[in-house]
C-alpha cells in the first residue's frame, strides 16, 4: 500500500521565506502544499494575526519603531518569562505599520534577503488569500496560548469562531492546540471541522494545574489516547517521539505511537520535517554546518513510513518529492 501524508505547509513555506508572511503561504501553494499552518494570537482590539508567538521582536521589525519602545516589557507565557513586544499590547491598526523578517537568521540567512518586504497577516488576510488560489486548500489553524489570552480578556476561542464562520467547512479546517480545553471551547461554539491536539515530547499542557496536571506523555499512553479519542478528531506530534534512538542519538527505528494513535480512534499528524541539518536526527545529518541540508530525504521517508496521516514541512516541495518517492 502507498502511503501518502498530507504534506502541510508550516507557517507556509517557511523554509524559502520568512514564516507567516503572503509570500510564504503563496510560495507554499506553488510548490502544491496540500495544506497551510497559520499560528493564530490576539491583538489589543481581539483581532487574530498570523504569528507563531505573541511575542514578536524575532519575527518583526518592532524594535526598529520608536514609537513603540515603550511597550517593551516582561510577561509570563505559559510558565516562561518573556521580554520583548507582545501583539496583546497593540492594536491592529499598529501592528500594520510593522514589516515582516526572518526568525531563523543563521540557519536560513536567504531568507533574510526578504527582509521588510511585507507586513503581517490577519487570519481574514489568509482566508482572503486561500479564496484566490487555483484549488482547494486545507487550514490547519494553531491556537496559541489560549489559557493565557482568555485570562486576559480576549478570548481566542470566540474569537476564532466569529472570523472563520464565512469560510470554515467541515472539509476545510483543522483545528489544532496543545490545550485539549481551547479545543472542547471551539467545538462548543459549533466551528466546523475537525479538532487535533498537540503534543510535546515533554513537559505539561498550559491548561494543567495543580496536583492532577497531566503531562504530555499521559496524554500518549494507551488510556490517554482513548480519553482524547471521545474528545478531539486527531493527535499530532513532535516528530523526535516517532524515533528510537541509541545513546548517541543515533536512530534505530520508529516507535508505535502513529500506530497506538490510529488503533484508538485518531488521525495522526507530526512536526516538522527540516532538511537542514540543525533540525535532523543525528545520523541523517551530513557535513559539518548546521544550516547545510542534510540527508533530509532518508528522515522524512521514515516519518512517512511510520503511516502517519500529515506531516509538517518547512519545505513543503521536499516533503512531496519524499512522498512520491514512497
Amino acid at each position: 500500500m502507498t502511503i501518502r501524508p498530507l504534506v502541510i505547509a508550516h507557517r507556509g513555506a517557511s523554509g524559502y521565506r520568512p514564516e507567516h508572511t503572503a509570500s510564504s503561504y503563496q510560495l507554499a501553494i506553488q510548490l502544491g502544499a496540500d495544506a497551510v499552518e497559520p499560528d493564530l494570537v490576539s491583538t489589543r482590539d481581539g483581532v487574530l494575526v498570523v504569528r507563531h508567538e505573541n511575542e514578536i521582536s524575532g519575527t518583526t521589525d518592532v524594535a526598529k519603531h520608536p514609537e513603540f519602545a515603550d511597550r517593551r516589557t516582561t510577561r509570563t507565557i505559559d510558565g516562561a518569562a518573556l521580554t520583548g513586544w507582545f501583539t496583546e499590547d497593540f492594536t491592529w491598526s499598529e501592528l500594520a505599520t510593522l514589516r515582516a523578517c526572518e526568525r531563523l537568521r543563521q540557519t536560513r540567512p536567504d531568507n533574510t534577503l526578504f527582509d521588510g518586504q511585507e507586513g503581517i497577516l490577519r487570519l481574514t488576510d489568509l482566508i482572503d488569500l486561500l479564496d484566490a488560489a487555483d484549488r482547494p486548500i486545507l487550514m490547519v489553524a494553531e491556537l496559541k496560548h489560549a489559557t493565557y489570552f482568555d485570562s486576559i480578556g480576549l478570548p481566542l476561542e470566540a474569537n476564532f469562531a466569529a472570523e472563520i464562520a464565512r469560510w470554515a467547512t467541515p472539509n476545510n479546517l483543522v483545528v489544532e492546540s496543545f490545550e485539549q480545553s481551547a479545543l472542547v471551547r471551539v467545538r462548543e461554539l459549533d466551528v466546523p471541522g475537525r479538532a487535533t491536539f498537540l503534543a510535546e515530547a515533554i513537559g505539561t499542557p498550559a491548561d494543567q494545574f495543580g496536583p492532577d496536571a497531566r503531562s504530555f506523555a499521559d496524554y500518549l499512553t494507551d488510556a490517554g489516547l482513548a480519553r482524547l479519542a471521545a474528545e478531539v478528531d486527531g493527535v499530532s506530534v513532535n516528530k523526535s517521539l516517532l524515533f528510537e534512538l541509541d545513546d548517541d542519538g543515533s536512530v534505530l527505528g520508529t516507535t508505535d505511537l502513529i500506530e497506538r494513535a490510529r488503533s484508538a480512534g485518531l488521525e495522526t499528524y507530526t512536526w516538522t520535517l527540516r532538511a537542514e541539518n540543525q533540525f535532523l536526527e543525528t545520523n541523517f545529518r551530513r557535513g559539518q554546518r548546521a544550516r547545510e541540508l542534510g540527508h533530509w530525504e532518508r528522515e522524512f521517508a521514515a516519518v512517512m513510513r511510520t503511516g502517519v496521516d500529515g506531516v509538517f514541512a518547512d519545505q513543503p516541495d521536499l516533503a512531496l518529492r519524499a512522498r512520491a518517492a514512497l
